[in-house]
């Protein structure tokens, strides 16, 4: 009852806070410079890490590119953090090694730390188990990193996750839904530097999509159910998945 009553006095702060928000959807935020700034960017050999690769050059970034290597081991991934540690400050990052480099990100007060996750990773999407599964540990990851930074007061170190809808990468063959076109990698990737470079905490691809996981929430199982088959998720086959004939 205590909290009831508790939340009930935030109520005069919500409806600030959601005017101030609603307001700020008309103010266009300044994009932050990252030019000199050290950007270690993983999965830079192909797809949307490629790209985004290219985006930061053109900003004149200093870039440091990684990408599968089978002799690479966790020792190497903390040598290079220690021989970063004095220079580094924007950090790209497509789940991989956050643990080495935080430490001085947060000394220095200064980084971003990019998590690249997927719509997939708010709603699941039958057929894709395992890669549903990694995705809302990725979102859980970069909500739970958030929050630790805020509770530190690391105000210096921001955070955004980038959730797109199905992007055209080659992974999923075919895939289709009424929420739109496949994404073709040059969109996401501009949706991305610009919600880097304005610090957006989390990037929607469409933007349908975030008020598709609002409605999750609040919606009876059954009425999702019907909305789910009207969302109409289709696709051949997952790329190097394979299914148990029928």
């Amino acid at each position: 009852m205590k909290f009831l009553l508790d939340v009930l006095l935030l109520l005069p702060l919500l409806i600030v806070c959601s005017l101030e928000s609603f307001v700020k959807l008309f103010i266009p935020k300044r994009r932050k410079s990252v030019t000199g700034e050290i950007v270690l960017i993983t999965g830079a050999g192909h797809g949307i890490g490629r790209l985004t690769a290219y985006e930061f050059a053109k900003l004149k970034s200093k870039l440091v590119l990684w990408d599968i290597n089978k002799v690479t081991a966790q020792a190497s991934c903390y040598f290079l953090a220690l021989k970063l540690q004095t220079l580094f400050y924007i950090y790209v990052h497509m789940p991989c090694t956050t643990k080495a480099f935080l430490p001085a990100m947060t000394k220095n007060n200064h980084g971003h730390i990019v998590t690249v996750a997927s719509a997939a990773g708010h709603v699941s999407v039958p057929f894709l188990l395992a890669y549903c599964s990694s995705k809302f540990a990725a979102v859980g990851f970069h909500k739970t990193l958030t929050d630790e930074l805020a509770a530190l007061q690391i105000t210096g170190v921001k955070t955004t996750c980038l959730c797109p809808n199905f992007v055209n990468t080659g992974f999923i063959k075919n895939p289709s839904t009424s929420l739109g076109p496949t994404l073709e990698p040059e969109e996401v990737v501009n949706r991305l530097m610009h919600g880097i470079l304005t610090e957006q905490k989390m990037i929607f691809i469409p933007s349908s999509i975030a008020f598709l996981t609002t409605l999750e929430r609040i919606l009876p199982e059954r009425f999702l159910a019907v909305l789910k088959r009207k969302i109409s998720v289709k696709f051949d086959a997952v790329i190097g998945y394979k299914m148990k004939a029928q």
